[in-house]
């Protein structure tokens, strides 16, 4: 055959695959998904007061006393309406997810469906911390979304938001996930988004994040953008997460958390050194409190904890969320790395007890791994002024840090840690008390 008519051959061919290209992208249509999914996730109205910013004071009785005005002189408050977005999880009892910051001051929700049918809806519980809330309204025709799992998302796999974004109504973008476990996104509290670069936007709030199946790995919480508007950088809270936190909504009301008695803080590389385990994902075990479940058993300040219920632990933040998230009364897994050694322990989740208030706030060092630190004695430890830009900053100390031990020798007075930092005076491993928790920092001259 002649090249001429191998040309011509190629050229047909290709005429043909141009020609059934409409047929190929007809077939990855996602709209018999959507056509499922989308009378699950509802538009949520929100009616309610609050307190003008200038008039805040008013509401405190002190300020009212200090400034000499009546005691039934009120703060002004002023009407808001706003709009957002919900999931229904049950279809039976009327359950719909949405976010905390929908509800917030709520006096009046009303819940509209795909279907342009309106609801009141009443509050069943919410949690500020993970940005969860339930609502429920009368159990009339409901579809109840199928709700799955974040473990099994990659970086890159195709997500869909589905939501309500300007109270326009149920509204699709798609997008990629853009990464997972995100952190300091300006959330308080809760930590380990799923980021997506579909398009959300004010309204979005509550609404569905889900896979090409249609089933939803996360209800969109929050973006980041000028003025509140979508530039590609939107968050989601897992759907296992927000399954806990939905289950105890609904059978009390409120969110106790658990917690194994430990205080982690991210592993540096001078810790993995100082306590000699390998770098990379894990937490520092600081503090252990006595007779708690994880002094039980037998977790020791200095273990390292690389994975909590077959869950992988980057930071000392996925400890305290994933055991926060654990059933109470279980005994998840925890893999520990000790010196050179993995063990594994399995402490029993209990409720967390109320916080411990913070330790109290607060001689010149000049020269070793505290230089430039300014110390006196406190009934707990030694109180520390740590100069900005110092060898003792740059490792991690903080002003008010109270010093208790030195290379894990107990130090009560400034004498006792001149004593220890004469012997070895290059490199410290400091145990420091912060916000009532124990923690190890690792100074080092080298730093400089």
């Amino acid at each position: 055959m002649s090249r001429s008519l191998l040309a011509l051959g190629a050229l047909f061919i290709a005429g043909e695959s141009l020609l059934s290209a409409p047929a190929v992208a007809n077939s990855l249509s996602l709209a018999p998904m959507l056509q499922r999914v989308v009378p699950s996730v509802v538009s949520i109205s929100v009616q309610g007061k609050e307190l003008d910013d200038a008039d805040a004071t008013l509401a405190d009785p002190f300020y009212r006393k200090f400034f000499g005005l009546p005691d039934d002189a009120a703060p002004a408050e002023h009407g808001f309406q706003s709009a957002g977005s919900g999931v229904v999880i049950d279809e039976v009892l009327g359950y719909i997810v949405t976010n905390q910051h929908v509800i917030a001051s709520a006096s009046k929700i009303e819940v509209a469906l795909s279907d342009g049918r309106r609801f009141k809806a009443k509050l069943v519980g919410a949690d500020p911390e993970t940005d969860v809330a339930v609502v429920q309204i009368p159990p009339d025709h409901l579809v109840q979304a199928d709700f799955g799992s974040a473990s099994s998302l990659h970086v890159g796999d195709v997500v869909v938001a589905i939501g309500n974004p300007f109270g326009l109504g149920q509204t699709a973008t798609m997008g990629i996930v853009s990464a997972l476990g995100r952190r300091a996104v300006g959330s308080e509290g809760y930590e380990g988004f799923i980021q997506t670069d579909a398009s959300t936007n004010p309204g979005n709030s509550g609404g569905a994040l889900v896979n090409e199946d249609g089933v939803v790995v996360g209800i969109n919480s929050a973006i980041i953008g000028p003025a509140g508007g979508s530039i590609g950088i939107g968050f989601a809270v897992p759907a296992e997460t927000v399954g806990i936190v939905m289950r105890q909504l609904i059978l009390t009301g409120k969110l106790v958390r658990g917690e194994v008695g430990i205080v982690a803080q991210d592993l540096t590389p001078g810790l993995a050194k100082a306590f000699g385990v390998d770098e990379g994902p894990g937490a520092l075990v600081s503090e252990v409190r006595p007779g708690s479940p994880a002094a039980n058993a037998g977790i020791q300040p200095g273990d390292v904890v690389r994975m909590v219920d077959g869950r992988t632990v980057r930071g000392a933040s996925d400890v305290r969320r994933l055991v926060g998230s654990l059933p109470l009364q279980s005994k998840p897994s925890f893999q520990i790395d000790r010196a050179s050694r993995r063990i594994e322990a399995f402490p029993e989740v209990s409720a967390a007890p109320v916080a411990e208030p913070a330790a109290p706030r607060t001689i010149h060092i000049s020269r070793g791994p505290l230089a430039d630190v300014e110390m006196a004695n406190s009934p707990d430890g030694l109180g520390a002024r740590v100069a900005e830009g110092s060898v003792a900053a740059q490792a991690g100390l903080q002003p008010d840090d109270v010093i208790v031990a030195v290379d894990r020798q107990p130090v009560t007075d400034v004498g006792q840690l001149l004593a220890i930092l004469v012997k070895e005076h290059a490199r410290a491993l400091v145990t420091v008390v912060r916000n009532g928790h124990r923690l190890f920092v690792a100074a080092d001259v080298q730093t400089q």
